[in-house]
Parts: C-alpha cells; sequence; structure tokens
C-alpha cells in the first residue's frame, strides 16, 4: 500500500531538544549512578539506551563514578548503535574503566 504525504515539512535543527542545564545534568547522573549502580549489584550488569554522543558520554560518566565509588572496575561497552553495557570485572569481555 502506498501513502502519499501531504503538507509535510522538514522541521529547523533549532527546534531540537535544548541540552541540559548544569542541575539537570547533575540530577540525571545521579539517578543514573543509583539505578543502574543497584542493577549492576544485583545482577552485575544493565543495559541503558544511548542514542547520542551526549547519552554516551554521560554513561562513561557514570561507569567511572561507580567504579570510584566502588573500587573495582567497571566496564563499558557499545551493544550496538543504540545501547550501552555496563558490568562489573569478570562479568563479560568489555573496556575497562578503572576507579582513580
Amino acid at each position: 500500500m502506498i501513502r502519499d504525504l501531504y503538507n509535510v515539512r522538514l522541521q529547523p535543527a533549532d527546534d531540537g531538544p535544548a541540552p541540559l542545564t548544569e542541575e539537570e545534568e547533575r540530577r540525571y547522573q545521579g539517578i543514573l549512578f543509583t539505578e543502574l549502580g543497584n542493577r549492576i549489584a544485583d545482577q552485575g550488569w544493565a543495559r541503558y539506551p544511548a542514542y547520542t554522543t551526549e547519552d554516551r558520554r554521560r554513561l562513561v560518566a557514570v561507569a567511572h563514578r561507580l567504579a570510584a565509588y566502588w573500587g573495582m572496575e567497571v566496564h563499558v561497552e557499545a551493544e550496538d548503535l543504540c545501547g550501552m553495557r555496563l558490568s562489573l570485572a569478570g562479568r563479560g569481555p568489555s573496556d575497562p574503566v578503572s576507579a582513580p
């Protein structure tokens, strides 16, 4: 079945989502730290969607914080174009993020 689209207009790039403020970023990373940390502590790994470079950067930062908090390696790997996997050392092949 073919459908014709009428009155479809491209939106300018400026209408995209605004970046998070410093406070929003801090709160979001705090939530990720708690939720992903609990999931990793329970099952040894956690998956989380990462659609943008900013999402991936944020998850790597959370992995660094978890590694520092626990004093052990937390591995971060991209599972595909849309998701990342965080896991404890020894729970699968990945790139380690060591505690500072």
